[in-house]
């Protein structure tokens, strides 16, 4: 071996051993070190980072909630218990909160909805959404390309055969990712409790639905005469108030279009 290899041998692993040695002490010296107590409060959050606290991430929230005082009641994956958590840990008094839960406000699938054409592009409801709407006759009706569900963090959602999305709400955290996946914006976070709901979100006259969809709402009012306060006309469309905590199945057994449902779990239970 020539005396020349040798040299630029010794010379570069010199210069890596000293690159080393700086960046070793360059990393001691302007290491960014994380408040002890944000690290601590970061660990009780759940760690999906879903943003539904209007933060980044789990980790911004704990830095909100130990630097700027951000509310204790923000996590809604975490539930009733994480918001408990937070606020023994930071010394504060929790407020009330009830677990929500993700809703598909459509009952429309292949056998109650009419399609206006067969879509044969990806199977993403934002590109099915760009052709025409969609290709369901009703512009406010669940594509079923699965967008919600591929986007959910636990599997939470299930395309049925016949194409509708159905939340499961023993295993939905209630992240809203889904909200903001669906282009149709029928997917609303509600309260676990609440059991009754119409499946129906257009605005479209009673006529027009009732030709596009079997199951829609035709405006008829009948609920809204049982139902109290609990169920509100908006323009066309019966909207349930949750806060009201509708439990009156005859709200369901007015509807002529079997548009109110009662789901607990995965199934429909009878009224």
């Amino acid at each position: 071996m020539s005396a020349d290899i040798i040299n630029s041998t010794i010379i570069m692993g010199g210069i890596g051993l000293f690159c080393s040695v700086l960046l070793g002490v360059a990393a001691r010296f302007f290491a960014v070190h994380e408040h002890p107590r944000i690290e601590a409060l970061t660990a009780l959050l759940p760690g999906v980072n879903c943003g539904s606290c209007g933060l980044p991430g789990c980790s911004e929230y704990a830095r909100a909630l130990i630097l700027h005082g951000a509310k204790v009641n923000l996590c809604k994956p975490g539930g009733p218990e994480t918001m408990r958590q937070i606020a023994v840990f930071l010394g504060v008094e929790s407020v009330a909160m009830e677990r929500q839960v993700a809703m598909v406000l459509c009952g429309g699938d292949d056998k109650t909805a009419t399609r206006k054409f067969r879509y044969n592009g990806i199977a993403d409801c934002a590109a099915a959404a760009l052709v025409g709407g969609g290709d369901k006759a009703c512009g406010y009706g669940c594509l079923g390309l699965g967008s919600c569900a591929r986007i959910c963090p636990t599997d939470a959602i299930e395309i049925t055969l016949a194409h509708l999305a159905i939340v499961h709400p023993e295993l939905c955290i209630g992240c809203g990712q889904c909200m903001n996946a669906c282009p149709k914006k029928i997917i609303r976070l509600v309260p676990e409790s609440r059991t009754i709901h119409v499946l129906c979100r257009s605005k479209e006259r009673g006529i027009v639905v009732k030709k596009n969809c079997s199951v829609g709402c035709i405006a008829c009012t009948l609920c809204t005469k049982v139902a109290g306060n609990a169920i509100k006309m908006e323009g066309t469309l019966a909207v349930v108030d949750y806060s009201q905590g509708l439990e009156n199945a005859e709200a369901i057994t007015k509807c002529p279009q079997h548009t109110i449902i009662k789901r607990s779990g995965r199934k429909e239970v009878p009224a």
